[in-house]
C-alpha cells in the first residue's frame, strides 16, 4: 500500500536575494511539515516548479501542469505534479519574509479586493506572478487532486481546502494488484484510481505513441539502441508535458531492463551544467536552450518538436543485429501505418480500424517487448547459480550466451551485456524463485512461436496485439471504469479577477486530520497482499542455434567421424593410422561442432583411466589439443577451453620416475589462458555445479560438458535446485539455515583453491627461468604493464590500478614469472570470493596460500623442464639430397628447416585446386651455385612428394630474419629466413629447432660469402672445373707459345699503355672504376711476352703495316660476333680498310683494336667511309663514357641506318645547335671537337644513299619514282612509307613489310604534331591500340637522321629547318626507376605473406603500382617509333643515358623488329652478343655481382628487354624460330652465373680476364659448357625446348607490335613454378628428356596404368603434356630405338616433314586443304597461330608448317588474300564472279603522304554496304574497303598536289569517314556525279 501524494506543497514567487531581475521560488507551505519516515522530504522542489526560472509576468496565463521527476539517493523516483497558476503581485512586495507575505495575503483577503494598497488605479501596470500548487508522490497518477483544490480556490466553492489536503495526504491506495478504487477527498467529488496489475510492467499511457509520431520509426529506435548502450540523450521542447512523456516513452520501451543512469524529464534552467557530466543520461530541456545543447560534442539530442535525431560525428550507435533490425522495423511500420500494406491493391478494403491513440502505444511497446524476448531468448541456460542461501548470488556467462547466439562480433549486444541495465537485469531476474511477470513467459514459452513466425508478417502482427492486449490490461484492469466526478474551474476563469489569491491553510487543523489517519492505520492489520512466487520458467536452451560458420566447416557427421576414429586410433596405438588422419582432422577442428567431439572423446577415454600416455600418443593429443585452442578467442565464447581445462591436467606422459609432465605444459600459449574473464566463468560454473550436488541427493553427477550450458538432463538444473531451496529457506529452522550456509561457503572457498592450482598451472611456462617468456604471453605481459587490452569488462581498470598501487610498478627485468602469476591469481580470488560471499578469514588465507602454490608448482615444473630435454628426438624424415650439377659442390649441407607458404596460392593448395605442398618439411642446402630446399609436404594427406625450391645465390636479391609459427608446434616461434631471388622464387624458412642460432648465422654468411664475391673470379662460371682457388690466377708456363691468354694479355697491355699515353693530358673520361671489375693481373706477369713499347699516337689512324700481335688480335676481333653481323649487313669487311673501296658509304674501323678511345666499345666499329680514324677521337670527348655514334645495322631495303651512342655532354650539339650561326672568331677546343662532332654527323647522313645523291637536299627524290603509275603487284610498288595516318591504315595492313599484332582492324589517326617526344610521353594523340602516333609528320619534308635523345638533355634546342638531322627529345626512366619497379613487381609476382584480401584482384593492384608494364610499354612505342623512321628511310640514332642500358634495350627491340635474321636462333644469340655484349651493358654493375656492386642493388635491364621480346612473340607467335621457353632460359641464367657469358662490363675486362678467346682456345678436356650459347646449341641437338614449331616467317616481315598495357600480359616467368624438380631451366637437373612412359617409372607405381595426375604448381605442365608434335617426334624416337635404328635427331625429322609436306602442296593449283600455306593466313589471325579454313573439300583445321615458297598461283593468291581487311573475312574465298557489284568504275584516289594518287578499280557494294578497291579490273584481291556505315559526308574535292593534270577540278570529291577523309578523283566531271550519287543512295538507302 502506498499514500496518494506524500506531500502537499506550496511554492510562490520570491525576489532574488542578490535583487537580479530574476526571481526565486519560496516555499509558503508545505505538508505535513514533519518528514514522514520512509519518505523524506524532496529537496529542490522550488526549481522543479518553474524549470525556466521565476518571472513576472504582464498578463495573466492560463494555468499550466506538468509532472518533474525527481530521484532520491536511493534511486527511488519522486513524481511533482506541478500545478502553476498567476496571481497580482502586489507593488509593496519588495521581499520581505515569506511570512509577513503571507500574512499581508490574508490581510488582502480579508480585506477584498478593495484593500489592495495600489497607488494606479487601473490594471495597465499589473504584474503577475506565478505560484504553484505541488503534489509529490510515489504514484503516477494525481492531477485530478490538484485540479480539484485549484477549481475550489477559484470558483470558490464552499468547502474546507484543509479538509482535502488532509484526505489528500492520508488516502492509501494499493500499489498494483489490479485493485479499482474510489475516493473521494470531501468536497462532493468521486475518483475512481486504478492500480496496475503487475506493478514490475512500466505504465505508458500513450507516451510511446506519442514518441513514434514525433520522431519517427528509424530516430526512436536509434535513440532505443543510444539509451541501451548507454549513449547521453538530450530531449527538446517547448512543452514540459512533453518532455516527461517522451521521457516516460523511452523508459516503457526498454522494458525489461531498466535505466539506471541519470533520468531528469524536465531540467531547470539553474541547472544545465549537469548536461556536462561524463556519465550517459537521459533528460529533457526546454527548447529555449537549444543553443546550450549545441555545444555538447557526445550528446544526442532528439528535437521533438522539430521531429530530429542530430547523432554528433563522434558517437557511433551500434544498430539492432540483422535480422532483428529489419524486422523491427518493418512490424513497426504495420502498427504506425496499417494502410501502407493496403496501399497498392487495386481494391482496397473499407478503411481499416486504427487503434486508438492508447491501443497503439501498447502495439509498439509489444514490438520492443518481442524484441528483447528474442535478443535474450535463452538467457537463463546462461546463467551461474554461485549461491543460494543466505541470498541468491546468480552471475551471467556472457561469452557462452553471445557464443550460443553466434553474436560474439556484435557491437549492440556486447554493449549491452556488458551495461549497468543488464547488471541489473541479472541480479534482479536471474533469481530463480520470484514472482513473474509478462516478459518472463514471453521469453520462456513463446520463443518458438516467434522463430516460427518470423517470415509471416501477418502473424507478427497477431501476436504483437495479443501482447498488446495484456499491456493494455495491466494498466485498465477494468474496461467498465466508474464515474469520475472531479469538478472542473469554468472556463477561463483564470482571466477573471481573482477574489482572492491562494489562502494560507492552517497547519493545525491538516496535522491533526494526519494524524486520526495514522493513529487508524496503527490499529488495523496490515494489508499486505502476499506475493505470488513461483519458480522462473527457463525455456528452450539455446542448442536450437545452428552453427553460424557456413558450409565450409559445416557440422558435417563425416568430420565428426574422423575426429572420433582419429582419437581411438591414437588410445589404441595405431599411429601410423592416426598420422594419416591428423590433417584432416587438424582441418575438421576448424568447425565448433568437431571440436565439441574432441572434448567430449578426450574426456571419456579420461575418464576410463587412459589418462597416462605415451610420447608419440602425448604428442598427437597436445597437438590435437593447441589445434583447437588456436581459434578461442579470450572470450571462450564456445565453451572449447573450458571443456579442455580439466583434461589439461588429466592427460599426461611419465618422463621418468617420480617425473610426469602433463598436457597442461605444452598447451600455454594461447590467450585465452591469461583472460581474467575466461577463468571467472570457469570458476562460476564449477562452483554451481558443486552447489547443485550439494543439494542434490545423488550426489554422482557427471561434470557439465561445457561451463555455458548447464547439462540438459532428466534431473533438474541449477536454478530449479535453488528455486526449491529458496522456496523451503523459510520453513527451515535457524541451525539448518546456519549448517546451510556454511556449506555453501566452504563449497567456494574449496573451489577457489582448487582455481588457484589450476592458473598456475596453464600460466607458469616450463622453463621459467626465462623471464622474457613473461612478456610474450600475451595476457600477463600486458596486464603487467597495466594495460587492460585483452580485459573488456568493467572491471579491468580497477584491477590494473589495484595492482600499481599494491606494487608500485616494477621494472620488466626485475619482475619475475612467478610474481606476475602470483598477483595475476591473487587479483582473480580477490575479485570472486568477494563476489561469492567467502569470509575475510578465508580470503587472507588464500592470499597466504597462493605464493605457495606457486612456488611448489615451479619446483616440479623444473624436473620436468629438466627431463623433458632429454627426451630423445622424435624421428625426423631422412634429408633427401639434391641433385647437383656437374662442378657445383656442397656448401654448407641440409639445416633442417620448414619451408613455408609464401602467398602464393598454388602450393597451398589455392584456386587451382591441388593439394597443399606447403608448408614442407626438409632441409636447405647451399652449394656453389644454388640454395636448394627439398623435403616433404608436412600434411601426409599429400604423399610422398618431394618439394624443391631452388635459385641461383648470385639472384639472390633480399634476405631478411623472420620470427615464425613452425607448422608442426604452432605455439613456437621459430627463428627464420626469408630469401628472395631476381629469379622470382621466395624461400621462407622457420629452422628447426635443433638447428642452433649459430648454424643459422653461419648459413648467412656463407651466403652472403657466394653472393657477392669479393672478385669477379669468385663466381661460379669462373670457379667451376678449375683446380686451383679463386682469387689468384695461376702463372701461365712460358713453353706454350703465344696462347690466347697471354695474346689477351698481351692486348690488355697495349691498351694501357695508349690509354695511359692518351689520358695524361686531359681528364675527361673516367673510366668505370676498377674496384667494381676485381683487380688486374699480378704484376709479375708483366712481361712474359716481350712486346715493342713504342706505340706511336699513330697507331691509332689505320696503318697498312699491322705489327703481328695486333694482326693476331685483329683476327680474333674479326671472329667476333659483331663482324660476322656487319659482314651480312653489307656494312663492309675489315680488308676493305686497307684497300677500300670508295663507293662503300660505311667502313670498319679498327681505331678501338685497343680499345683505347671507348672502353665499353667493342674492337671493330662501323663508321662512316668519309670519317678518318684520328677524328674519331675527337668526336668521342662529346659523348658519355666516350661512347661516340657508330653504326649497328642497316636495313636492307632503304638503306636507313641505326646508330647508337652515349648521351651527350654539356657541350656537344646541344651547344651546337644553339650556337650554330654565330660561330665566335677565336673557336675553343669545346668548339672545334662540336665541329668534328658536326662533320661526323654530316658524314653519317651522306654515307646514305639517297641523300648523298641528292647532294644533301632533304628530297625523297628517287625514292616514289617507282610508285608511279605500275599496277602490277611488284615488291617494289607495295613499299609504303609512313604518309599521311589516314592512307596508313589500310595500306600498312596491306603491305607485306609490316603488320600490327592485333585482330583489330582500327583506323590509326596520327595526330599532325610535330613533337615526337611528347607524344611519346603522352601528350600527342595516342594511337588506338598501343601504336606510336605516325612519324608520318614529324616534319613535311622528312630529315635524313633523327636523333633520339633525352628530354632533359636537350632542352632549348630549337630545330633549324636546314639541318638534315632533327632532334627527338623522349622522357625515358632512369635505371634506378626500373630497379624501384622490379622490386614492387617481384612483391607482387612472390608477396612473401598470404593476401590480406585473396583473389587476382590484390594481384593486379600491386602489379599496377609496380609500374613494369607502364615502362614495357615506353620502350615498345619507342622502339616502333624507330622502326617506322628507319623503315620510310631516314636514319636514327639513338642516343640515350650512358648508351649501354636503355638505349641497348631499344636499338636490339629496333633490330628484332625490323630484321627477321634476329628473330631465328643464330640471329638472336648474335644480336645480344653484339648489342649488349660487346656494346658493353654492364651486367656485371646492374646484376650486382660482386661485394663492390652490392650497394648498388639489382637493376634488370636485360630481363626488361627480355620481356619485350616475349611480349612481341605473344603477339606474333609465328614470326619467331624460339620458343618462349628460350627467353626463359634467358632470363634466368643471365642472373644465374653458370655461364661465363653474361659476367663482367664489357669485351674490353672479359679480354683482361681471359675470357673472350678461351672458349676456342682451351678445349683440351671435355668441360662443362662455359658459354651459354654452347650449351643451347648442344641442348637444342638433343631436344627441341628451344624451338617454336609454329615457325614460319613472312618474308622481309617487318613487325609492329601494339604497346598499349591493355595488350600486355604478365609474362608466366614470373609466376610460375614447378615444385617437383625446381626452376626447369638447368636441363640436367629438370631429369633430360620427357617422362619415361609409365612401364618403366622408377617409382614402382602401378605398370598396367598409363595414367597419372599433373599437379598444378607441381609438376612441368610442358614436361608432362607435350604438345601434340614434341609427342609425335618423341615417339618416333622411341619407336627407332626398339626396331635398333639409331635414333634420327629430332631436328632432321622434322625437316624432312616439312619438305615432304611442302611437295604435298605443290602439283595442284588449288586442291587440297593440306597445301594451304601458312602465309595465307590473314596475319592477325596468324597472330593467334591457329587458322580454320572453309575449303572446297568440307572444314578442317589446319596448321601449316612453312611457307618458304613462292611458286604456284595458289600461293601468290593466298599471299594476296591475307591482306585482305576484317570487314571482309566473311567473303575471303569467294571468287570475283560472285560478288555483288551495284556499281564500279576506275577512280584516282590520293595516296599516303609522299605518294602520288592512283588510278584503281572500284567496286560499291550496296549488299555489303561498304565500297571496295583493286589495282585493276581483273584483280580478285580487295586491296581496300571504306565501310559506308563509317561515312559522315560525301562532298566536293579540290585538287591536292600530285593530282592528275588533266582533269577538271570539279571531278574531285572527298568521302568523310569517322576516321579520315578519302580524296577521289574521277576521270569527268560527269562520272564524278555519278559516283557521288550512287554513293549518296546507297547512305540514304541505309
Amino acid at each position: 500500500m502506498a499514500r496518494l501524494a506524500d506531500y502537499f506543497v506550496l511554492v510562490a514567487f520570491g525576489p532574488h536575494p542578490r535583487g537580479s531581475g530574476e526571481g526565486q521560488g519560496q516555499i509558503l507551505q508545505r505538508f505535513p511539515e514533519k518528514d514522514w519516515e520512509d519518505n523524506p522530504f524532496p529537496q529542490g522542489i522550488e526549481l522543479f516548479c518553474q524549470p525556466s526560472g521565476w518571472q513576472l509576468c504582464p498578463e495573466r496565463n492560463p494555468p499550466t501542469f506538468f509532472v518533474a521527476v525527481l530521484t532520491d539517493i536511493n534511486s527511488e523516483r519522486h513524481y511533482c505534479a506541478c500545478l502553476t497558476f498567476w496571481e497580482p503581485v502586489e507593488p509593496t512586495q519588495e521581499g520581505p519574509c515569506a511570512q509577513d507575505g503571507a500574512e499581508r495575503d490574508e490581510e488582502a483577503d480579508e480585506g477584498g479586493p478593495g484593500a489592495l494598497p495600489a497607488p494606479t488605479p487601473g490594471p495597465p501596470g499589473q504584474l503577475f506572478a506565478p505560484k504553484t500548487l505541488v503534489l509529490v508522490s510515489r504514484l503516477d497518477h494525481v492531477e485530478n487532486s490538484l485540479g480539484l483544490i485549484y477549481t475550489i480556490h477559484v470558483e470558490g466553492l464552499n468547502v474546507g481546502l484543509e479538509n482535502v489536503v488532509g484526505n489528500l495526504l492520508t488516502c492509501v491506495i494499493p500499489l498494483a494488484g489490479g485493485s479499482q478504487r474510489t475516493i473521494s477527498l470531501g468536497a462532493g467529488d468521486r475518483q475512481v484510481i486504478q492500480t496496475p496489475l503487475s506493478d514490475s510492467l512500466p505504465i505508458s499511457r500513450c507516451s510511446v505513441a506519442l514518441l513514434f509520431r514525433q520522431l519517427g520509426i528509424t530516430n526512436v529506435l536509434s535513440l532505443f539502441c543510444a539509451a541501451l548502450t548507454e549513449h547521453k540523450v538530450l530531449f527538446l521542447s517547448r512543452s514540459y508535458q512533453r518532455l516527461s512523456d517522451a521521457c516516460r516513452g523511452l523508459l516503457a520501451l526498454l522494458f525489461p531492463l531498466r535505466y539506471s543512469f541519470t533520468y531528469v524529464p524536465i531540467l531547470p534552467a539553474q541547472l544545465l551544467e549537469v548536461l556536462s557530466t561524463p556519465t550517459p543520461f537521459i533528460i529533457g530541456v526546454n527548447a529555449a536552450f537549444q543553443a546550450e545543447a549545441q555545444e555538447l560534442l557526445d550528446v544526442i539530442v532528439a528535437d521533438l518538436d522539430g521531429g530530429t535525431v542530430t547523432v554528433p560525428e563522434c558517437v557511433h550507435i551500434p544498430p539492432l543485429p540483422e535480422p532483428l533490425q529489419s524486422q523491427t522495423h518493418s512490424i513497426l511500420s504495420m502498427v504506425l501505418d496499417p494502410e501502407l500494406e493496403l496501399a497498392d491493391l487495386a481494391f482496397p478494403p473499407p478503411t481499416t480500424s486504427i487503434s486508438s491513440l492508447k491501443m497503439q502505444d501498447k502495439e509498439l511497446r509489444a514490438v520492443f517487448l518481442r524484441l528483447f524476448a528474442q535478443l535474450l531468448q535463452g538467457y537463463r541456460w546462461c546463467l551461474h547459480t554461485v549461491r543460494v542461501h543466505p541470498e541468491p548470488v546468480i552471475r551471467f556467462h556472457k561469452a557462452a550466451f553471445l557464443g550460443q547466439r553466434g553474436l560474439v562480433e556484435d557491437d549492440f549486444l556486447m554493449k549491452v551485456l556488458e551495461g549497468m541495465a543488464f547488471a541489473g537485469f541479472v541480479s534482479e531476474r536471474g533469481v530463480p524463485y520470484r514472482p513473474t511477470d509478462l516478459f518472463d513467459e514471453l521469453v520462456a514459452h513463446e520463443v518458438v512461436r516467434m522463430r516460427a513466425d518470423e517470415n509471416h508478417p501477418q502473424r507478427v502482427l497477431r501476436h504483437v496485439k495479443e501482447l498488446a492486449e495484456q499491456l493494455y490490461k495491466n494498466e485498465n484492469p477494468y474496461p467498465a471504469v466508474a464515474m469520475h466526478k472531479v469538478q472542473r474551474p469554468g472556463e477561463a476563469s483564470h482571466l477573471r479577477r481573482a477574489p482572492r489569491p491562494f489562502p494560507r491553510l492552517d497547519e493545525g487543523m491538516v496535522q491533526w486530520i494526519v494524524d486520526q489517519a495514522a493513529a487508524k492505520m496503527q490499529g488495523a492489520p496490515p494489508a499486505v497482499k502476499a506475493e505470488k512466487r513461483t519458480t522462473v520458467p527457463s525455456g528452450p536452451p539455446m542448442t536450437a542455434i545452428v552453427e553460424r560458420s557456413g558450409g565450409l566447416h559445416g557440422n558435417s557427421a563425416r568430420r565428426l567421424e574422423v575426429v572420433r576414429n582419429c582419437i581411438s586410433y591414437v588410445f589404441e596405438g595405431k599411429m601410423l593410422e592416426a598420422k594419416k588422419l591428423l590433417p584432416a582432422v587438424l582441418r575438421a577442428l576448424k568447425g565448433r561442432a568437431a571440436r565439441r567431439c574432441l572434448a567430449q572423446e578426450l574426456r571419456l577415454h579420461a575418464q576410463q583411466s587412459r589418462a597416462v600416455l605415451d610420447h608419440q600418443q602425448f604428442d598427437f593429443v597436445v597437438r590435437m589439443m593447441n589445434c583447437c585452442l588456436q581459434d578461442c578467442t579470450s572470450l571462450d565464447e564456445h565453451g572449447i577451453a573450458a571443456a579442455l581445462l580439466p583434461l589439461v591436467t588429466a592427460f599426461c606422459r611419465k618422463l621418468s620416475p617420480g617425473v610426469t609432465q602433463f598436457a597442461y605444459s605444452c598447451v600455454q600459449e594461447h590467450v585465452v589462458w591469461s583472460t581474467p574473464q575466461f577463468w571467472e566463468a570457469m570458476f562460476y560454473g564449477d562452483v554451481q555445479t558443486h552447489i547443485r550436488a550439494l543439494y542434490l541427493e545423488a550426489a554422482e553427477d557427471r561434470d557439465p560438458f561445457s561451463a555455458g550450458e548447464a547439462p540438459v538432463q532428466d534431473e533438474r538444473s541449477a536454478l530449479d535446485v535453488a528455486s526449491e531451496q529458496r522456496r523451503l529457506w523459510p520453513t527451515l529452522s535457524r541451525e539448518k539455515q546456519q549448517e546451510l550456509v556454511q556449506k555453501e561457503e566452504s563449497t567456494v572457498f574449496s573451489q577457489a583453491i582448487h582455481y588457484a592450482n589450476r592458473m598456475s598451472y596453464l600460466l607458469l611456462p616450463l622453463d621459467s627461468s626465462k623471464s622474457r617468456l613473461l612478456r610474450e604471453r600475451p595476457g600477463l605481459g600486458e596486464l603487467e604493464s597495466a594495460s587492460n587490452s585483452l580485459v573488456t569488462n568493467s572491471m579491468a581498470g580497477s584491477v590494473a590500478e589495484s595492482y600499481d598501487t599494491e606494487s608500485g610498478f616494477e621494472d620488466a627485468e626485475t619482475c619475475d614469472v612467478a610474481g606476475a602469476v602470483v598477483r595475476f591469481i591473487n587479483r582473480f580470488v580477490d575479485k570472486v570470493c568477494t563476489e561469492s560471499g567467502v569470509t575475510s578469514d578465508h580470503l587472507k588465507g588464500l592470499h597466504v596460500m597462493v605464493p605457495d602454490i606457486v612456488q611448489m608448482h615451479i619446483e616440479t615444473l623444473e624436473a620436468v623442464h629438466r627431463e623433458s630435454k632429454r627426451l630423445p628426438p622424435i624421428q625426423k624424415p631422412k634429408l633427401l639430397r639434391p641433385r647437383l650439377l656437374p662442378g657445383e659442390e656442397c656448401v654448407l649441407d641440409g639445416l633442417r628447416v620448414y619451408l613455408l607458404p609464401d602467398g602464393r596460392e598454388e602450393g597451398a593448395g589455392g584456386p587451382g585446386g591441388g593439394p597443399a605442398l606447403l608448408p614442407a618439411e626438409g632441409a636447405v642446402f647451399l652449394t656453389t651455385y644454388r640454395v636448394i630446399f627439398t623435403g616433404m609436404p608436412t600434411d601426409p594427406l599429400v604423399g610422398e612428394q618431394v618439394v624443391v625450391r631452388s635459385f641461383p645465390v648470385a639472384a639472390l636479391t633480399k634476405e631478411k630474419r623472420i620470427s615464425v609459427q613452425t607448422p608442426v608446434d604452432q605455439q613456437l616461434l621459430q627463428d627464420g629466413l626469408q630469401l628472395r631471388s631476381c629469379t622470382f622464387q621466395l624461400l621462407k624458412m622457420a629452422f628447426d629447432e635443433e638447428v642452433g642460432s649459430d648454424s643459422a648465422e653461419l648459413f648467412r654468411k656463407q651466403l652472403h660469402k657466394l653472393r657477392y664475391p669479393p672478385d669477379i673470379r669468385g663466381t661460379f662460371a669462373l670457379t667451376l672445373g678449375s683446380a686451383h682457388t679463386p682469387g689468384r690466377p695461376p702463372r701461365a708456363t712460358k713453353d706454350k707459345g703465344p696462347s690466347f691468354r697471354t695474346l689477351s694479355r698481351n692486348l690488355v697491355k697495349n691498351a694501357k699503355k695508349t690509354i695511359g699515353r692518351q689520358y695524361v693530358t686531359r681528364k675527361k673520361y673516367n673510366p668505370p672504376s676498377w674496384e667494381h671489375r676485381g683487380q688486374p693481373p699480378p704484376e709479375d706477369q708483366e712481361d712474359e711476352i716481350s712486346v715493342s713499347e713504342e706505340l706511336e699516337p699513330s697507331t691509332l689512324t689505320p696503318s697498312s703495316a699491322l705489327k703481328p700481335s695486333d694482326r693476331m688480335t685483329m683476327s680474333s676481333l674479326v671472329e667476333r660476333a659483331c663482324c660476322r653481323d656487319y659482314q651480312r649487313l653489307g656494312l663492309g669487311t675489315l680488308s676493305s680498310s686497307l684497300s677500300r673501296a670508295k663507293s662503300e658509304p660505311f667502313r670498319i674501323s679498327p681505331v678501338n683494336r685497343m680499345y683505347a678511345i671507348c672502353r665499353s666499345y667493342p674492337g671493330l666499329l662501323i663508321v662512316p667511309q668519309s670519317v678518318q680514324d684520328n677524328a674519331l677521337q675527337r668526336v668521342s670527348r662529346c659523348y658519355r663514357q666516350n661512347r661516340f655514334p657508330v653504326v649497328c645495322w642497316r636495313s636492307g631495303r632503304s638503306k636507313a641506318v641505326l646508330l647508337r651512342s652515349g648521351g651527350l655532354h654539356g657541350k656537344g650539339v646541344v651547344g651546337l645547335f644553339k650556337a650554330q650561326n654565330a660561330p665566335s672568331p677565336g673557336q675553343s677546343q669545346a668548339d672545334s671537337s662540336s665541329l668534328e662532332q658536326e662533320k661526323y654527323l654530316q658524314a653519317v647522313v651522306s654515307s646514305m644513299p639517297r641523300y648523298a645523291d641528292a647532294s644533301g637536299r632533304n628530297t625523297l627524290s628517287g625514292f616514289s619514282s617507282a610508285h608511279m603509275g605500275s599496277h602490277a603487284p611488284s615488291p617494289r610498288a607495295r613499299v609504303t612509307t609512313l604518309s599521311n595516318p589516314m592512307a596508313a591504315s589500310a595500306s600498312r595492313r596491306t603491305a607485306p613489310r609490316g603488320k600490327w599484332g592485333s585482330v583489330r582492324a582500327s583506323g590509326r589517326s596520327g595526330g599532325l604534331s610535330t613533337d615526337v617526344g611528347s607524344r611519346l610521353a603522352g601528350v600527342g594523340p595516342p594511337q588506338a591500340n598501343g601504336a606510336p602516333a605516325d612519324p608520318g609528320f614529324l616534319r613535311p619534308q622528312r630529315a635524313a637522321l633523327y636523333i633520339i635523345g633525352d628530354k632533359a638533355q636537350l632542352k632549348g634546342v630549337r630545330p633549324d629547318p636546314l639541318q638534315q638531322w632533327e632532334l627527338v627529345p623522349i622522357e625515358v626512366f632512369e635505371a634506378r626507376q626500373v630497379k624501384a619497379s622490379f622490386k614492387k613487381l617481384l612483391k607482387a609476382c612472390v608477396p612473401g605473406c598470404p593476401a590480406t584480401e585473396p583473389g587476382p584482384a590484390s594481384f593486379l593492384r600491386s602489379l599496377e603500382d609496380s609500374e613494369w608494364l607502364i615502362q614495357i610499354h615506353k620502350l615498345l612505342q619507342v622502339s616502333v617509333l624507330v622502326v617506322e623512321l628507319l623503315d620510310s628511310g631516314s636514319s636514327v640514332l639513338v642516343s640515350l643515358e650512358d648508351g649501354w642500358d636503355i638505349t641497348t634495350q631499344v636499338v636490339s627491340l629496333v633490330q628484332l623488329l625490323s630484321d627477321p635474321f634476329y628473330r631465328t636462333l643464330e640471329g638472336f644469340r648474335l644480336l645480344v652478343e653484339k648489342e649488349w655484349l660487346s656494346f658493353g651493358h654492364r651486367f656485371s654493375h646492374r646484376g650486382a655481382h660482386t661485394l663492390a656492386g652490392q650497394s648498388s642493388g639489382f637493376t634488370p635491364v636485360f630481363l626488361q628487354f627480355l620481356d619485350c621480346v616475349h611480349q612481341i612473340h605473344l603477339q606474333f607467335p609465328m614470326e619467331f624460330e624460339f620458343s618462349p621457353f628460350y627467353l626463359k632460359f634467358l632470363g634466368y641464367h643471365h642472373v644465374s652465373r653458370r655461364f661465363r657469358t653474361f659476367l663482367l662490363d664489357s669485351d674490353y675486362e672479359r679480354i683482361e680476364l681471359g675470357l673472350l678467346y678461351e672458349e676456342k682456345g682451351d678445349r683440351r678436356a671435355p668441360q662443362a659448357c662455359r658459354s651459354v650459347w654452347e650449351y643451347v646449341e648442344r641442348l637444342s641437338k638433343r631436344t627441341p625446348v628451344f624451338y617454336n614449331y609454329m615457325y614460319a616467317p613472312e618474308d622481309a616481315e617487318v613487325l609492329r607490335p601494339y604497346s598499349n598495357v591493355s595488350n600486355l600480359k604478365v609474362w608466366d616467368f614470373y609466376t610460375e613454378e614447378t615444385l617437383a624438380e625446381g626452376p626447369p631451366y638447368d636441363w640436367e637437373l629438370a631429369q633430360g628428356p620427357p617422362e619415361p612412359p609409365e612401364e618403366e617409372r622408377p617409382d614402382g607405381g602401378a605398370p598396367q596404368s598409363r595414367r597419372r595426375v599433373v599437379w598444378p604448381c607441381y609438376d612441368s605442365r610442358p614436361r608432362a603434356q607435350p604438345d601434340a608434335i614434341s609427342r609425335l617426334l618423341e615417339e618416333m624416337q622411341r619407336l627407332e630405338t626398339e626396331l635398333g635404328r639409331p635414333p634420327e635427331r629430332w631436328k632432321d625429322a622434322w625437316d624432312r616433314v616439312k619438305a615432304a609436306q611442302r611437295l604435298e602442296g605443290r602439283p595442284d593449283g588449288r586442291g587440297t586443304p593440306g597445301s594451304l600455306l601458312v602465309s595465307s593466313v590473314p596475319h592477325h589471325r596468324r597472330s593467334l597461330g591457329v587458322y580454320l579454313q572453309e575449303g572446297p573439300v568440307g572444314s578442317t583445321l589446319s596448321l601449316s608448317l612453312d611457307s618458304d615458297q613462292s611458286s604456284g598461283s595458289s600461293v601468290s593468291s593466298s599471299r594476296q588474300a591475307a591482306r585482305r581487311s576484317t570487314s571482309t573475312l566473311y567473303s575471303q574465298f569467294q571468287t570475283a564472279e560472285s560478288e555483288n557489284r551495284s556499281y564500279e568504275g576506275t577512280l584516282y584516289k590520293k595516296g599516303a603522304f609522299m605518294k602520288p594518287w592512283k588510278a584503281r578499280w572500284f567496286v560499291l557494294d550496296k549488299t555489303k554496304h561498304q565500297l571496295r578497291y583493286y589495282d585493276h579490273r581483273a584483280d580478285t584481291e580487295c586491296k581496300g574497303v571504306i565501310d559506308l556505315a563509317e561515312v559522315e559526308a560525301v562532298a566536293p574535292g579540290t585538287p591536292a598536289m600530285g593530282a592528275p593534270k588533266t582533269v577538271d577540278e570539279k571531278a574531285f570529291f572527298d568521302v568523310k569517314t569517322t576516321r579520315r577523309v578519302y580524296n577521289f578523283c574521277a576521270q569527268d566531271v560527269p562520272s564524278a556525279q555519278q559516283w557521288v550519287d550512287q554513293i549518296q543512295s546507297c547512305l540514304s538507302d541505309a
